[in-house]
């Protein structure tokens, strides 16, 4: 049997096969009441010198203690899924994820509060969205209960890997991706649910964009409108080509008329005027972000009238204040927006209502206020 080896960093290299060779020398105790397992560290690393990584964390991976995994059943149901060692899996060269992208992907995010709980916010709404987009690309999904139980027994599992609030969170990253011998374009014989997460900063300065003309993110009757893995690979192009001309990112237009704005690379994207904000319809191509939905119902109860609509291109040179927002970035502001040439920046209000819904949502999901949402999970 061959294997084949994906490498993500030169410190953490995942391989995969169709069965799994994992270490199972974990050790794991019972923890609470909740019955969720938490883990003991046993890699050698002391509290100390993962405290001392605090203010050098950035957006990249690191190899932290435990991962989840869970295979299907034949029936398509998920069973027996469990906490392993941080560590390399296996998977056929034949299968559907790495020869037709049969794959999405989630992403939440973990806080520490002032008392030592561990915060999850939404977590049921990435649930139901990986539901959607297995559905979408003929896929099984766990229940909604399972992945909740998974993140929570991983987040756990991973609990001194949780910077404090002011210094970051840890990003939770589940995959759902079918494997199995597959070579004529057909579903996965069987898939597997992953976790892994990895502490990172956070963010909350100006970007500069520019729009892209030539390369579209989605188009309509496509998977623009759930995380598949394919639709990242598809614009690192016209995101290198802006980063190499000292863009942060790339603000993408509808595929059809090639005017009306739809989204960031990895982020929903929003319009302020007056007391207006403006964010593009979703017409699926546009990912009904998690942050987005939760952005719109806090605007709203600021008193602020929120739109969404189609938000044609040459409405960036009117705007007020321009930001993005998702998972990873909670909301960042975007200090200038590049069009064909022409420049328009922002910032002269010192992004006022950035800032001011930036810190109503971050203080919900770092348990600063009391949550009159509804959104968080408590873990004592």
């Amino acid at each position: 049997m061959f294997n084949v080896q994906l490498s993500f960093t030169n410190a953490t290299i995942f391989q995969f096969s169709s069965s799994f060779m994992v270490q199972h020398h974990l050790q794991l105790a019972a923890a609470s009441s909740h019955g969720w397992l938490r883990a003991t560290p046993s890699d050698g690393h002391s509290e100390t010198s993962v405290d001392k990584r605090w203010d050098s964390l950035a957006f990249n991976p690191v190899k932290t203690d435990y991962i989840y995994v869970m295979k299907s059943c034949k029936d398509g149901s998920f069973s027996n899924g469990g906490l392993r060692h941080y560590g390399n899996i296996e998977i056929s060269p034949s299968a559907a994820v790495l020869n037709y992208g049969q794959g999405i992907i989630e992403n939440l995010k973990a806080y520490k509060n002032k008392n030592g709980s561990i915060i999850l916010f939404r977590v049921e709404e990435n649930g139901l969205r990986m539901r959607v987009g297995a559905d979408r690309m003929c896929m099984p999904a766990p229940t909604i209960e399972q992945f909740v139980e998974a993140v929570t027994s991983t987040v756990s599992a991973n609990e001194r890997w949780i910077p404090p609030s002011n210094k970051g969170f840890l990003h939770v990253r589940p995959l759902l991706m079918g494997n199995g011998p597959v070579l004529s374009l057909t579903p996965a014989p069987e898939f597997i649910f992953l976790i892994y997460v990895t502490p990172v900063r956070n963010y909350f300065e100006p970007i500069n964009v520019v729009v892209e003309n030539d390369i579209h993110r989605a188009t309509l009757g496509g998977v623009g409108n759930i995380k598949a893995i394919g639709n990242y690979a598809g614009i690192m192009k016209a995101q290198a080509k802006a980063k190499a001309n000292g863009f942060s990112d790339v603000l993408y237009l509808d595929s059809i008329h090639n005017r009306n704005l739809e989204e960031v690379s990895t982020a929903n994207v929003f319009f302020v005027k007056d007391n207006t904000i403006s964010t593009p319809v979703l017409g699926g191509t546009i990912l009904p972000g998690i942050t987005r939905k939760s952005i719109i119902e806090i605007a709203h109860s600021q008193g602020f009238k929120v739109e969404e609509r189609l938000v044609p291109v040459e409405e960036l040179f009117d705007a007020d204040e321009v930001f993005c927002c998702g998972n990873a970035v909670c909301v960042l502001p975007v200090g200038s927006i590049t069009l064909n040439g022409k420049r328009v920046d922002y910032g002269e209000s010192g992004f006022v209502v950035s800032q001011q819904l930036h810190s109503a949502l971050a203080n919900i999901q770092m348990g600063l206020i009391e949550d009159k949402m509804g959104w968080t999970t408590l873990l004592n």
